[in-house]
């Protein structure tokens, strides 16, 4: 989880009462008095000892009353210090962790077991869950090959480490016999299956820097044709799929029209939760986003929380859940780190 960058001078009993509040609102959904405080902490204080307190959270800018009302409501801000302090997460029940192996089998592609995990987010959440599909550059390759079609296009197939076959058609500025494909291809997949697109990218260009003088006509015609199935890379930007996301319009905090409008828009643009994502890829365990903290206007009112999966020992994507930042940070940390652990373990045994 992501550490706040505020210092909060609250001593340990403000921090206890703001930790009462938090989960009595994310319960009830509504502003928080100081009687009802005093009811929930079990702390015997008056209610003049009480309102000073809920006086310095409100000061240090955690909680915050909406309106007329005496009651109070967290910030982001005091989401953010809850969630980094004081989160109390309940473990899964057996049955939970049941549902979510079954639902998240071995023995499909990766695509479906995104949208597996997907939809048991959703299920088990009754959120939005959203798993991204691991970028072709991502994904390791056992084996590439090349199949002359008519004219000057070539039919690529690549073949993952996880058996799952992609294909893929280029097109090239001169022609290629059978026998230069067959050549092209066994290079390629000699020096560099096993390897991601991205590393093989790399390799080649480390190759014709080094070996320009000294390429052979096998190396260059190589370096041709992988140049041309990495540039008309049509998955470059990504995707992810998205499951329960009308689970979104049950929740009160969300109700207004205008902000569902936008953030169903969101679902349908994806680039900007794609590059949200993006920024989670290099992140270890789950990463939490509270309303703004996002720097996504359609997410002000809702929280992310997201956690890297992998496949072949490194990270192919991430993975999370999308809900009103009223959410039950408890039990929705746990569901989306397990969540991935899962995803990575199915996806390392296929």
């Amino acid at each position: 989880m992501a550490n706040t960058s505020v210092d909060y001078a609250v001593n340990e009993r403000a921090q206890y009462f703001l930790k009462v509040l938090i989960e009595h609102y994310i319960r009830d959904g509504q502003p928080v008095g100081s009687r009802t405080l005093a009811r929930d902490s079990g702390m015997n204080l008056s209610p003049a000892t009480i309102r000073n307190v809920m006086s310095d959270l409100e000061e240090a800018g955690l909680i915050t009353s909406p309106h007329t009302s005496a009651g109070r409501i967290p910030t982001v801000s005091g989401y953010r210090f809850f969630v980094d302090f004081l989160v109390s997460l309940r473990p899964l029940e057996k049955s939970e962790v049941q549902q979510m192996q079954q639902q998240i089998a071995v023995g499909a592609d990766g695509k479906a077991l995104a949208e597996r995990a997907s939809a048991a987010l959703s299920d088990l959440t009754h959120m939005a869950g959203l798993v991204m599909i691991p970028r072709r550059e991502q994904i390791l390759f056992r084996q590439i090959e090349f199949v002359p079609l008519s004219g000057s296009r070539i039919l690529v197939i690549l073949v993952t480490s996880d058996g799952e076959v992609q294909n893929r058609v280029i097109e090239s500025a001169k022609r290629f016999s059978e026998s230069q494909l067959t050549q092209a291809q066994n290079f390629l997949t000699a020096n560099y299956g096993g390897q991601d697109l991205e590393s093989m990218r790399t390799g080649l260009l480390k190759e014709m820097q080094s070996t320009r003088k000294q390429m052979d006509e096998v190396m260059t015609q190589a370096i041709e044709l992988a140049g041309l199935v990495l540039n008309n890379d049509d998955d470059s930007d990504g995707d992810f799929v998205l499951s329960g996301q009308t689970n979104l319009m049950g929740f009160h905090d969300l109700s207004d029209m205008t902000m569902l409008k936008h953030l169903f828009d969101s679902f349908a643009e994806k680039r900007q939760i794609l590059h949200l994502l993006d920024h989670c890829m290099d992140a270890e365990g789950v990463q939490i986003f509270i309303g703004e903290e996002s720097d996504y206007e359609p997410f002000d009112n809702c929280t992310l929380v997201t956690a890297p999966y992998e496949t072949d020992g490194s990270v192919a994507g991430v993975l999370g859940v999308v809900g009103p930042t009223r959410m039950d940070y408890n039990k929705v940390i746990p569901i989306v780190d397990v969540t991935a652990k899962l995803l990575s373990m199915a996806l390392k045994s296929k």
